[in-house]
């Protein structure tokens, strides 16, 4: 039961999407990254002080590694909904099992045991094929970048979700594994902002960043639940359940219908990422 976190998390961080998308044309990436973040610590100490709970922690250097992992992804991902319609910037960070798969390979590969699963190859090669059909019909020429921000924002995130299983079996509770990934987005927020600036909020300003931090707190707490807690497979399975959530609200709020080749190109990412999901090498 503890994988159903991951659809409360999915709706979420589509929500999350919503709101951001909204407020990219008053606020650079930089300050939602930032407000996102700093509203989940807050939240975070707040609660943890009610509970008498301590941030002090014997893994930091794991919370190092998967808050920089997770933060690179975020900035990247929320670059990518600011460019991209929202179901194809939703897809697109959702090919975590695909890296995964890759990045099992690959470690296997340097240590002189990989063996070659075709089936796994082909899977692979399918969710790339879906990304070239899901960008193609989608996106002009001038929004590219945030394509492949999108699809490098899936390889962070991929690396993150391992070391939050890693935490998870370590004994860590979700809530302190969710709070220093949101210490880390403040610190990668302020130094975008250093560069870029940071505009004064409105009332609707106020509002959506609110909706921002609050929605993609209870999705990372809910995404963090699942992983640490749930069945491994089961959860990453259950995640694609935001593709759905995602494609419905770019139709509700911009009328925005996937092309032909676009409703092929996030089936085959969402099949490719569930038989990676299925191998034993991607679940190892």
């Amino acid at each position: 039961m503890q994988s159903l976190w991951m659809l409360v998390s999915a709706f979420m961080f589509t929500l999350m999407g919503l709101f951001i998308k909204l407020a990219a044309n008053e606020y650079n990436t930089g300050e939602i990254v930032l407000y996102r973040s700093l509203i989940g610590v807050i939240v975070l100490l707040i609660i943890s002080r009610a509970r008498g709970q301590t941030i002090r922690t014997r893994h930091l250097g794991s919370h190092v590694k998967r808050s920089a992992a997770g933060v690179v992804s975020l900035g990247l991902w929320f670059y990518s909904l600011t460019q991209l319609p929202l179901s194809t910037a939703m897809t697109l960070n959702y090919m975590s099992p695909i890296w995964i798969s890759l990045i099992v390979m690959a470690t296997a590969a340097m240590r002189g045991s990989l063996r070659t699963d075709f089936r796994l190859v082909a899977a692979i090669f399918a969710g790339f094929v879906g990304v070239a059909l899901l960008l193609q019909p989608t996106i002009d020429s001038q929004a590219w970048g945030g394509g492949v921000a999108g699809v490098v924002s899936g390889v962070f995130s991929a690396i993150a979700y391992m070391q939050v299983k890693e935490l998870g079996s370590a004994g860590e509770p979700d809530w302190r594994i969710v709070f220093y990934f949101s210490l880390g987005g403040v610190l990668l927020g302020l130094g975008w902002v250093a560069v870029e600036g940071l505009h004064p909020l409105t009332w609707r300003g106020t509002g959506l960043m609110l909706g921002v931090g609050i929605a993609a707190l209870v999705a990372q707490t809910a995404l963090t639940r699942a992983f640490s807690l749930g069945n491994t497979l089961v959860t990453a399975n259950l995640q694609y359940s935001g593709v759905i959530f995602a494609t419905l609200i770019s139709m509700l709020v911009w009328n925005d219908w996937p092309a032909l080749a676009g409703w092929i190109g996030m089936l085959l990412i969402v099949l490719s990422g569930m038989t990676a999901l299925r191998r034993p090498s991607a679940t190892t």
